[in-house]
């Protein structure tokens, strides 16, 4: 089923594309040298082949694991044989060319300078650290992903509809849950899906009707154990550990527990493991918590002393004791870890955990890692588990001894954590599949972004907080309590009084109901799902059932008036319910002072009439849309009995403008959703005047970083 040509390939999109630079040379039959590069069963040797079938040059094809210098050679001597008598190219494929030693690279370095041989070489390793730097720097590199679960549901369908090579003469039925079986422990490796696929029909007796039925059953035992690519020697050992100590240092014990997890169930050495966690715990923790070096030395004493498979206990704690130290069965959460690798689809490391050391300038490896010891309490909002994982929760601090001090810190890091992920805007770098000339500026801004997401949210909590100054015996009411943001630091500030929070979605507030349900019955805050118009009669509630007057001591919120100027009228039902000495503190964004996009646009870009058209139609935008001009300055007219202080907080920071951002500036919305920008401006230009702007936004905006103002404004009405 290996396929032939391209149109038969499936998967690699990002290199393989229609008008890519690999599709073209292909087509065109012009290639360069070229390195693939990525694990088992992605396509290496395939595209290979395929080039083979479609090139007019002659093609040589040798594995680096049985070849020598005497096959190089014998290659070079056709090559040389079939330039001089035919004028023909020689296109050298070396499977597994990282196997070959340096003399044998360096053997063949010279024919492909001088291009006697055009080479094309795969490899499962990074050819950064396992290729001869001379050839890497004459090749392009290629790096190949694995197989989504939809690439491999269409490797199935072939292989079962193929009447000439696969099973398309056959009467073969697949029932869904054992395709899903199939294509889950397959891992995105499409030779290991076809390895078990023909296992299981070949050694499936035919029914009386002669279908052959494919049930879980069979499935499981035609492929049972996912196999993880990992390497002692290679590229997944170096990135793993630099993952596990990166999240250590991170402080994140749910990440540590899961990268732990993954090298233990791939087979790595914990005594190497323990050697980094030692050379950890004086590098990163040193005198902020001494006892962590005699605790993991402890602990590694304990391994040598029980081995495996017990050893994995003190493993566990040596590593839970330093992602919690400050810069019980607990340990369980192993386990935890360990059965999410094991059940899941093992999800690739993030580009930013990975090891930096040998391709940052390659392949992008590191680049977004924010170093927490740059930052205020030497720790940042940033994401440490793959992003199929993100939120996952293994380390549940128990209510002993010193762990009882580190359950609000654990807490309260994965609040902020999973608020800068649902705030946004917060972007992953994306891991580099060919290797070229970088924009090292995109780079720089996705650094930036993440940076700014985590410092800006935690910046605005703590100034609302300062402003509100609730006490431990407060009733706090959240008006929109959203991620939980505010709400969770609400319960923490207030454990003798009580919290209340409007959740405008339902989605919203299931997801907090479920978070609460964690905490102790009496801890819990109260969370109603209804628009926040809807509160008095939730007070009144309040009110009528309570024996002593219910009153609010402080109400917080954010972004509650800036885009819906119709709650201040809220705001007027609140105050009778505030205690006298209450207030209310919002945090408001506000659209009046936000970036104007067409101050993005260069004058010349458009016809001038155009463009004046345009500063016009935007400009009448926000003026005649009260939710776009609205300001703190109206409160002042709504709430004359009130004292009202406005702090500011400013930021200037940039945007990259993508695609998929532009599309949704200019598509046009449905009646009933928010309107686009787009729609705003249509009220001014007509339809040939708005695909004019579309166009020049596309044309001159797209992929580049911008500066992008904003301005909150912190609200204190007392």
């Amino acid at each position: 089923m290996r396929p032939r040509t391209l149109e038969e390939f499936i998967g690699q999109d990002e290199i393989l594309g229609q008008g890519r630079l690999l599709r073209r040379a292909i087509q065109a039959d012009q290639l360069s040298s070229l390195i693939f590069y990525g694990p088992p069963g992605t396509g290496k040797t395939t595209l290979a082949r395929v080039i083979a079938n479609t090139t007019r040059a002659h093609f040589i094809a040798i594995n680096a694991v049985l070849a020598g210098v005497k096959e190089i050679r014998e290659a070079i001597a056709t090559a040389q044989e079939r330039q001089q008598r035919h004028q023909q190219r020689t296109l050298l494929f070396v499977d597994e060319v990282h196997r070959f030693n340096k003399a044998q690279q360096d053997a063949l370095l010279p024919w492909v300078e001088n291009g006697t041989v055009v080479l094309i070489g795969a490899t499962t390793e990074n050819p950064y650290f396992e290729v001869n730097k001379a050839l890497i720097s004459r090749s392009r590199l290629f790096q190949l992903r694995p197989l989504t679960a939809d690439q491999l549901r269409q490797v199935v369908h072939q292989a079962l509809t193929d009447a000439e090579r696969g099973y398309g003469d056959r009467a073969v039925t697949l029932d869904p849950d054992a395709l899903e079986h199939l294509v889950n422990v397959a891992n995105g490796d499409a030779r290991a899906l076809l390895n078990a696929l023909e296992l299981a029909v070949e050694t499936t007796p035919p029914e009386p009707d002669g279908n052959i039925h494919i049930t879980l059953a069979i499935a499981e035992d035609s492929i049972q154990r996912r196999a993880i690519l990992y390497d002692k020697e290679g590229d997944a050992h170096f990135d793993t550990i630099s993952a596990f100590i990166k999240s250590l240092r991170g402080s994140d014990p749910d990440a540590a527990l899961y990268w732990l997890a993954r090298m233990i169930y791939a087979g790595e050495d914990p005594r190497f493991i323990l050697r980094r966690m030692l050379i950890l715990a004086s590098e990163d923790v040193g005198l902020a918590d001494p006892q962590a070096v005699m605790v993991v030395n402890a602990c590694a004493e304990a391994f040598d002393r029980i081995g495996m498979p017990e050893g994995r206990y003190p493993l566990a704690q040596a590593a839970l004791y330093l992602a919690t130290a400050p810069k019980s069965n607990s340990v369980m959460g192993f386990f935890d870890a360990l059965a999410t690798v094991e059940k899941e689809r093992t999800a690739d490391i993030p580009s930013p955990l990975k090891d930096a050391n040998r391709d940052k300038q390659g392949f992008g490896h590191g680049a977004g890692y924010l170093y927490p010891h740059a930052y205020r309490d030497h720790w940042v909002a940033q994401q440490y588990l793959p992003t199929g994982l993100q939120g996952q929760v293994f380390y549940q601090p128990s209510d002993q001894g010193y762990e009882r001090q580190l359950q609000a810190q654990v807490a309260q890091r994965r609040e902020a954590q999973l608020a800068a992920l649902a705030e946004g805007p917060v972007t992953t770098p994306l891991e580099t599949c060919t290797v070229g000339i970088s924009d090292s500026s995109v780079d720089r801004w996705l650094r930036r972004a993440l940076s700014r997401a985590g410092e800006k949210l935690g910046r605005v909590r703590d100034r609302l907080f300062a402003l509100a100054q609730p006490q431990r015996h407060h009733i706090i009411l959240d008006v929109n309590a959203g991620s939980g943001l505010l709400l969770w630091e609400g319960v923490r500030r207030a454990p003798e009084g009580g919290v209340y929070a409007c959740a405008w979605t339902a989605d919203q507030g299931v997801a907090l109901q479920e978070q609460a349900a964690m905490l102790p019955e009496l801890s819990r805050p109260v969370i109603w799902i209804c628009s926040p118009l809807d509160l008095p009669h939730y007070l009144r509630q309040q009110t009528s059932t309570d024996a002593h007057p219910w009153v609010i001591d402080r109400v917080i919120g954010r972004n509650l008036l800036s885009h819906h100027p119709e709650h201040v009228a809220l705001l007027r039902q609140l105050v009778p319910y505030l205690h006298p000495t209450g207030s209310i503190t919002l945090a408001e964004t506000l659209p009046h002072y936000a970036q104007r996009l067409y101050q993005l646009v260069e004058p010349d870009w458009l016809p001038a009439e155009l463009y004046d058209q345009l500063v016009t139609a935007e400009e009448a935008a926000y003026a005649s849309d009260p939710s776009l001009q609205w300001t703190p300055a109206c409160l002042t007219h709504e709430l004359p009995a009130q004292t009202i202080t406005i702090d500011w907080e400013y930021n200037l920071g940039e945007l990259m403008i993508t695609p998929a951002l532009i599309q949704r500036w200019f598509q046009r919305s449905a009646a009933s959703k928010t309107l686009t920008y787009a729609d705003r401006l249509s009220a001014s230009l007509d339809s040939t005047a708005l695909a004019k702007v579309h166009q020049v936004f596309s044309q001159h905006l797209k992929n580049r970083t911008v500066p992008w103002q904003s301005t909150i404004a912190l609200i204190h009405i007392s």
